[in-house]
């Protein structure tokens, strides 16, 4: 009766989240952007798919995924063998990555990087990451530290990359950490953290998606300078449905790539579960039940959320941006791209694994509201800003620096935890839904206004990834105002009080 009570909260908080979204779109099909009903029947019904997807893929991970980082978490913090902890951190951080199905849609973007070089270098780099994410844990490194160090190399190289090549690299970062990856990565902090009673524990449990977001910019950027590869390219998502049948025949050609997809990312977690539990007997026969129980709804739900957002929601999307850039009308791209990713955000399926484990970790004193609505300033002005640079041509570094140096800076001046959140939800905020819907927008505007696809349209999954960085530090930079201030005026209170007593005295 729990479970069932669980998963319906979950596939309602999907509703909410999906819903602002396909009402836009409707609203933009009777108004500037007229589909055809096969195409709106395909976007309707992705989105449906959606809804039940995500509502089953965060349920199933907080049975299974979640379980196995924690669990996994605490068995690498008790090791008193620091060799070995290294080993499977690494492997797994690896067998992961590779897992993840956008990493063979960021390989195929890169022609001239041979897909299974890309693929396992950028694998590498998140497993040296995490590596080091864990050793940071461990022997208490604060983040904003090695984020300056790192983003410092990130921009040296990105100076040595070919100039077509970079929005691309740093795509990659946001697109390696999707929904496979990030629910382990968060929860394997957690465990790493908990055996920790120090005050700084429940900060630290937070910064390991931020770390391994950077690994896959440093390999892409690195692999960018040593096959100076010439262009970058993208498969158009444009399609031809008139019908509603079309509409079902379209969805019925993909799911089997889509069951077949999932299947092979997750047996190597699954994999690394059973082989994890035979060596260390964490977990008793109920948990392990339970925990199958939610691989199960993961593997059903990324099948329906994927098979939706790629089928109903990409096509859609290119459609939406084609149609406004091509229009006189070209300066709506700004304001609309800013709606769209406002509402875009919530329908992340990480971001609520997100905002859940923010809530229960900070006791309550961050709540899920408070990051909800940060990510979604973020994520709107972050799509605001790629398109102005779709219709301006504006160069991507006069974005991200300041941006990033902004983010860098905010960092010695807000409670750690938030930075550890802000970081983390840079590359959560940049799952699926921006690279199915928003980069479609993207491109769509930039093809029609006669941009250049890989300076313009590619970058706004970066983009995506920074803004949060900034405003959730910004909510962190304002509450701890609050609390001084609040601190100060008890201070004060205390002093009269003291004052009068004195007095009478």
């Amino acid at each position: 009766m729990r479970l069932k009570k669980q998963l319906k909260e979950k596939v309602m908080e999907s509703v909410t989240s999906v819903l602002p979204i396909t009402f836009i779109v409707f609203l933009l099909s009777i108004t500037v952007v007229p589909m055809e009903t096969g195409v709106m029947v395909l976007f309707l019904f992705g989105a449906m798919l959606l809804i039940v997807g995500m509502g089953l893929f965060t349920f199933g991970v907080d049975l299974s995924m979640i379980l196995m980082g924690e669990g996994m978490g605490v068995s690498m913090s008790k090791a008193k063998n620091m060799l070995i902890p290294i080993l499977i951190t690494f492997f797994l951080g690896a067998i992961i990555t590779i897992a993840e199905p956008d990493l063979q849609v960021l390989a195929n973007q890169i022609p001239s990087v041979p897909n299974l070089t890309l693929i396992l270098a950028v694998s590498v780099g998140v497993g040296v990451f995490l590596v080091i994410a864990l050793l940071r844990i461990l022997f208490k490194i604060r983040l904003s530290i090695l984020l300056v160090i790192f983003y410092g190399i990130v921009f040296l190289l990105a100076a040595l990359a070919p100039s077509d090549f970079v929005p691309a690299a740093f795509d990659s970062g946001g697109v390696t950490t999707g929904p496979i990856t990030v629910p382990f990565i968060m929860a394997f902090g957690v465990g790493l953290s908990t055996l920790r009673s120090d005050k700084a524990s429940s900060e630290d449990s937070f910064g390991l998606v931020a770390l391994c977001s950077i690994g896959p910019i440093l390999a892409v950027l690195l692999l960018g300078i040593f096959y100076q590869p010439e262009a970058v390219t993208h498969e158009n998502t444009m399609v031809s449905v008139n019908t509603t049948v079309e509409a079902m025949h379209a969805f019925r050609v993909e799911l089997p790539l889509y069951i077949k997809e999932i299947s092979l990312a997750l047996f190597p977690i699954i994999f690394a579960f059973a082989l994890y539990q035979i060596i260390f007997k964490r977990f008793g026969k109920r948990k392990l039940v339970r925990a199958l129980f939610g691989f199960g709804l993961t593997y059903i739900g990324l099948i329906m959320f994927l098979t939706g957002v790629n089928v109903g929601f990409m096509p859609v999307g290119q459609l939406i941006g084609s149609e406004i850039g091509g229009s006189p009308y070209k300066y709506l791209l700004i304001p609309i791209g800013m709606v769209v990713g406002y509402f875009i955000v919530t329908a992340e399926p990480a971001v609520h694994v997100l905002k859940t484990q923010v809530e229960e970790i900070s006791n309550g004193l961050i709540t899920q509201n408070m990051i909800g609505n940060s990510l979604s300033i973020g994520v709107a002005v972050s799509v605001g800003l790629s398109m102005t640079r779709i219709i301006f041509g504006i160069n991507i570094f006069w974005i991200l620096i300041p941006g990033y140096l902004i983010a860098l800076v905010l960092s010695f001046f807000v409670p750690p935890i938030y930075t550890g959140i802000a970081f983390d939800s840079g590359g959560v905020a940049s799952g699926p839904m921006t690279a199915t819907f928003l980069l479609p927008l993207a491109m769509g505007a930039c093809e029609a206004l006669g941009g250049n696809m890989m300076t313009d349209a590619f970058g706004i999954v970066a983009l995506v990834a920074m803004t949060p960085l900034i405003t959730i530090q910004v909510l962190g930079f304002k509450t701890e105002m609050q609390r001084r201030f609040t601190k100060r005026r008890f201070q004060k209170r205390v002093e009269q009080m003291d004052d009068v007593i004195t007095y009478y005295d």
